[in-house]
């Protein structure tokens, strides 16, 4: 029995969704042990640059690739789950965007807790906006894709033809997993104390390394599958992969953050300051744009790294005062 090309890119999109959320345990491990050390700038801006590296460095370099691999041709994905992902996003904006505009037009009710307050109610309602976006796409969606009876077209039988064997069984993956995770969690600690050290060692902007260096460490595994699954023309798990890890820090990851620290008695918001907030919003316009047509090709990848690159010198001249002022504090 076949499966419709529906059935496929389901599959596709909970294996992009998979591959999503084991890549962003690392950015989730580090900002907890930031959280620990009351480093709750860090924290905002190293999920911040995973967002950013996820949607135009990871991204760009799958459709770069992809376009190469496939010049002959624009590779196609499904529109309506870019279209889905675009609108998630921006809703994430809007809930970076509000502390933020309350916080710069001194226009709090109570000053020092309404911008706090908003920030825990709006991250609950972001997770569970997430956590409905989930159930729709594994389950309400999932019905709505039937498999095929019928032999089907030719271009079917020979997708499923590429099909791979795994290579390690269930169990062997979430020995690894385990395993991998314990010695990420380890490192962890040690990396967050080093953040200030090498931030006056190298006399590099905290804020660049927290947006820029750290998300391309903690998102190599990211960016190596998502090129992968594009040279092999499979871009809806690329974007499941980039989009996806972007949309489930944004709705799911920052969130979170805000909710532990909460529990911790950390103060962290969702304010990440006007620099960060607008080069967010920007960033999800200009992918939005790039992904509504449904097609891809190397030029499309090839913009969005020069954006990324863009965003990068933008960060290494950008100094941040919250994060000189924290460095200055001692740990709790």
């Amino acid at each position: 029995m076949l499966l419709s090309k529906d059935s496929r890119s389901f599959i596709e999109f909970v294996g992009g969704l998979l591959n999503a959320t084991f890549g962003n345990a690392t950015e989730l491990i580090i900002s907890i042990y930031a959280l620990k050390s009351g480093m709750t700038r860090v924290v905002q801006l190293s999920l911040l640059g995973s967002i950013l590296s996820n949607m135009l460095l990871v991204l760009g370099c799958a459709l770069f690739c992809g376009g190469l691999v496939y010049h002959r041709k624009e590779q196609v994905f499904n529109k309506a789950t870019a279209v889905v992902n675009s609108g998630l996003l921006l809703m994430a904006v809007m809930g970076l965007l509000f502390p933020a505009v309350l916080h710069y037009t001194h226009t709090e009710r109570h000053a020092g807790k309404s911008e706090l307050a908003l920030s825990r109610f709006s991250s609950c309602i972001m997770l569970l906006a997430y956590a409905a976006y989930l159930v729709f796409q594994l389950k309400i969606q999932k019905d709505l894709y039937a498999p095929i009876d019928e032999k089907g077209s030719q271009n079917e039988e020979n997708s499923d033809d590429d099909d791979e064997a795994p290579e390690i069984s269930k169990w062997e993956s979430v020995i690894w997993l385990a395993i991998m995770t314990a010695w990420i969690s380890i490192l962890s600690d040690y990396l967050v104390d080093a953040i200030e050290g090498a931030s006056e060692a190298w006399d590099v902007p905290i804020a660049f390394i927290s947006v820029i260096l750290l998300p391309i460490i903690g998102n190599a595994a990211e960016h190596a599958s998502a090129i992968m699954f594009a040279m092999k023309d499979k871009l809806d798990i690329s974007l499941g992969v980039a989009i996806g890890s972007s949309t489930q820090i944004s709705m799911f990851g920052i969130p979170f953050c805000v909710v532990i620290g909460w529990m911790m008695g950390q103060e962290m918001d969702l304010n990440f300051q006007l620099f960060e907030t607008a080069t967010l919003f920007i960033t999800v316009i200009v992918v939005a744009f790039f992904l509504q047509e449904g097609t891809s090709n190397y030029f499309k990848g090839l913009m969005l790294i020069l954006c990324y690159l863009i965003v990068a010198a933008s960060f290494f001249v950008h100094e941040d005062p919250s994060s000189t002022g924290e460095s200055k504090q001692p740990k709790t």
